[in-house]
């Protein structure tokens, strides 16, 4: 009789353990594909979008915002064998004011404050080092979802769900990317349990930040807890167009005492060193100025339209966006560009769940 109890004890033992599996660190093809499906859903302007994907296997849709912000939209689903939470958050729709947010890409300090209305000042912190840049727009936006999605998590606390995914796809992404760092800082300063588990795909994501923040971010998500999923041969994750000034080095660079070390070179070749100095040093400093004029002051003034009591912030001064996190590549191949070609007529040929899932089937090395 033992011989038979034990057996069939530790096999009920096992299943009980897999129902309850906890988040684990690494990338997971399986549970990327079933963010995506999630993704999918949440993204979706129509049906149509999705009629050809399965649904989520393992979670059911719990909570759907409203569109908030600059139409920014997130969605709470949940899998109750394993107590796991997702939040999906979603993309750029085909409203104005979902694209100004991407637009509106002049960068703001990863640690202070935004002014919401009159009344509404909102503090973040991102990054410690000060040095540590975001793009407004998408921190604007995920200012506006945080807000709904803090207390949800909350609630998933109360319930004795510790363990939250964090997914988003192309400006969702973005958003998550933020998110994330905007959660592990709540963390940091014991302002949100510190139990709380989170994993984050970030899917087709643009670029948040700059180097600073990006060194943060992966500190942070270190050990397997974020990843940056991008399809080659899709533009959207080489966006926002990245321009490095002098002024975006470390404190100590090789041009820190260029100036001074030109100065005390003898006439004429000071001067011909000088020259050549301003040739490469000021062509990238007008180009960060203007894209600082018009991506922030001006975007600003538009923003104003769909949130008219913001008041616009104090930029700061760079545009050197940069790749950032743990970043696993799918790579299109011959038979991928069969399907999908290299059409000029369409905007997103690369950039949609379908192509990303298609990539995911044919990934081999997870």
């Amino acid at each position: 009789m033992t011989k038979i109890i034990l057996p069939l004890f530790l096999l009920l033992s096992f299943s009980l353990t897999s129902l309850s599996q906890k988040l684990k660190p690494g990338f997971d093809k399986e549970e990327y594909r079933e963010m995506m499906l999630i993704s999918a859903k949440t993204s979706a302007l129509d049906s149509n979008y999705y009629h050809s994907l399965p649904f989520p296997a393992h979670f059911t849709l719990q909570y759907r915002s409203s569109s908030i912000g600059l139409d920014n939209l997130w969605e709470l689903w949940t899998d109750d064998k394993s107590g796991k939470a997702v939040i999906s958050i979603r993309g750029t729709t085909e409203k104005a004011e979902s694209w100004l947010a991407n637009f509106y890409a002049a960068m703001v300090p990863a640690k202070g404050e935004l002014r919401l209305n009159s009344h509404e000042v909102f503090p973040y912190q991102l990054a410690s080092e000060p040095k540590a840049a975001v793009h407004v727009g998408w921190l604007l936006s995920m200012i506006y979802l945080s807000k709904e999605i803090l207390p949800k998590i909350n609630e998933q606390y109360q319930q004795g769900n510790k363990d939250i995914l964090i997914m988003g796809h192309s400006q969702g992404g973005a958003i998550s990317y933020l998110l994330t760092s905007y959660l592990y800082n709540l963390q940091r300063l014991n302002q949100l349990p510190k139990d709380i588990r989170f994993k984050t795909y970030c899917s087709a994501a643009p670029k948040p930040g700059n180097l600073y923040y990006a060194y943060e971010y992966e500190a942070m998500t270190g050990g397997g807890w974020a990843f940056n999923v991008v399809n080659a041969a899709d533009w959207v994750p080489e966006m926002p167009i990245s321009i490095q000034t002098l002024n975006d080095f470390n404190n100590v660079n090789p041009f820190t005492n260029a100036k001074q070390l030109i100065r005390k070179q003898k006439f004429p070749k000071n001067l011909v060193l000088k020259h050549v100095y301003n040739q490469l040093d000021k062509p990238t400093r007008r180009a960060q100025r203007k894209y600082e004029k018009y991506l922030g002051k001006m975007a600003s003034k538009l923003i104003k339209k769909y949130l008219p009591d913001f008041t616009a912030p104090t930029y700061y001064n760079s545009n050197y966006y940069v790749r950032t996190g743990a970043t696993i590549v799918l790579l299109p191949d011959e038979e991928y560009y069969k399907l999908y070609p290299d059409d000029p007529t369409k905007l997103f040929p690369h950039h949609f769940h379908k192509q990303y899932l298609y990539l995911l089937n044919r990934l081999s090395s997870f």
